[in-house]
């Protein structure tokens, strides 16, 4: 784990994400703390993710999800090198569902 982020106040803001309840108690939490954008950008990520271990490819990736080649390859990159974070969440969730996505500009 990198080691530059375990701060107290990284620990303050698990915590309180911790503490929600629900998706609409997350709603309400994220769409104060991030900008529309920053959300976009993490749920961006995520679905590229799923995509990925779905075996998906990079193009039907990016023309589906609107995400970069270089947003896919980072996210890869975490896949295949980072903490397994993505997969420990992963085995917990059900699979995305197959909805309709509005690229970003």
């Amino acid at each position: 784990m990198n080691q530059k982020i375990h701060t107290e106040a990284v620990s303050y803001l698990f915590e309180a994400v911790l503490s929600l309840k629900d998706e609409n108690e997350c709603y309400t939490f994220f769409e104060d703390i991030c900008t529309i954008n920053e959300l976009l950008s993490l749920a961006q990520r995520f679905e590229v993710a799923s995509m990925l271990r779905s075996g998906k490819t990079y193009l039907d990736i990016a023309e589906k999800t609107g995400a970069s080649t270089a947003t896919i390859s980072r996210v890869n990159r975490s896949l295949n090198y980072g903490n397994d974070g993505y997969d420990m969440v992963f085995k917990r969730i059900s699979p995305a569902p197959d909805v309709k996505h509005e690229k970003k500009d």
